[in-house]
């Protein structure tokens, strides 16, 4: 079984990630794992704003897959999880996932932003990339570069502590008719 220490990941991501940061750049999350990294982030790199300098992006409003994610219309209505505390017109911004997958969702985040006004440049850092893509979507940094089944997920999640780790949920066997 596949074992990722997502804090060591994370020091990788810290140091690939500050490169990347223009003078006056800001950080902006997908929710909700790449929130808590550029939450973290924005902490540990000592950047302007302290822990309401970075931004946190839904991709909801965008997405080209909604129902089979299992998101209702209703969902698609609105970004009530956007919180972008800085003008993006003209900005640096720096995109932190926590899995890049197929792309869809940076599509679908890169849609958002434009909604908001049009950044100067967009880069995409993220912990772990699992290939698969189904768009022309890449990584300025990745942390980790692994393969996955199609039918394996893997998510980060935060405990009460604030430390990560990883969730992969291995596929469901096909149950009897």
């Amino acid at each position: 079984m596949l074992q990722l220490d997502a804090e060591a990941l994370y020091t990788d991501l810290r140091a690939g990630v500050q490169p990347l940061l223009r003078p006056g750049g800001v950080l902006v999350g997908i929710w909700s794992g790449g929130a808590w990294l550029a939450e973290r982030l924005q902490r540990d790199l000592g950047l302007p704003g302290g822990e309401q300098g970075h931004g946190v992006i839904s991709s909801t409003l965008h997405r080209d897959d909604f129902s089979s994610r299992g998101l209702s219309t209703a969902q698609k209505g609105g970004s009530d999880t956007t919180r972008l505390p800085f003008a993006t017109e003209g900005a640096h911004i720096v995109l932190v996932d926590d899995v890049l997958y197929t792309g869809r969702t940076i599509r679908a985040v890169v849609n958002e932003l434009f909604d908001f006004g049009r950044p100067a440049s967009v880069q995409l850092a993220v912990l772990v990339d699992r290939g698969g893509r189904e768009l022309p979507v890449g990584a300025a940094f990745s942390a980790a570069r692994i393969s996955l089944p199609a039918t394996q997920r893997l998510s980060l999640k935060r405990a009460d502590d604030g430390r990560f780790q990883f969730d992969l949920r291995e596929p469901r066997e096909q149950e009897p008719r």
